[in-house]
């Protein structure tokens, strides 16, 4: 069990927040390190495993355009997924991660790059994070540490 979860339950209850999160790449990695916290419960109600392009846009809204001028491992894409899992599971924070784990990737979309969103009441943050060439399982890994990681920054900076 992680201890940034831990973290991330108690200040997410402390503060009356519900989380959600939308993840391609990391398959659900994140949803089941929040849920695998006793009491995740009081903060954690549904997450999206949006792992194909269809999937992005029926569950979760993405725009097909985002996704053809972007391509799915694109901030915009992270962005509106994000924003499409606040919406869908009416929470108050939702994490999005999608990304490229491995093997393979491109010269301009190449393996261990993976973007992130988070989103809030408040707006959305994006950032895209350029892990390597790690191979899949150290990929995905630091994708769910680095998305942990951004929730509990920005709980902490909560008032």
């Amino acid at each position: 069990m992680s201890r940034v979860a831990e973290e991330i339950l108690r200040r997410a209850k402390a503060l009356g927040l519900k989380i959600t999160c939308a993840e391609s790449c990391t398959g659900g990695m994140i949803s089941a390190a929040l849920t695998d916290v006793a009491g995740s419960s009081a903060i954690f109600e549904n997450g999206f495993v949006t792992y194909s392009n269809e999937a992005k846009q029926k569950m979760l809204g993405v725009s097909q355009k985002t996704l053809a001028d972007y391509g799915a491992v694109s901030e915009a894409v992270a962005r509106e997924m994000a924003e499409g899992a606040l919406r869908q599971a009416q929470a108050d924070l939702a994490i999005s991660v999608s990304g490229i784990a491995g093997p393979g990737g491109s010269e301009f979309k190449p393996e261990g790059r993976v973007c992130f969103a988070l989103a809030c009441a408040q707006g959305t943050q994006s950032e895209t994070q350029e892990f390597g060439a790690l191979g899949r399982p150290a990929v995905r890994q630091a994708a769910l540490d680095h998305a942990l990681n951004l929730i509990r920054v920005h709980l902490n900076s909560a008032h």
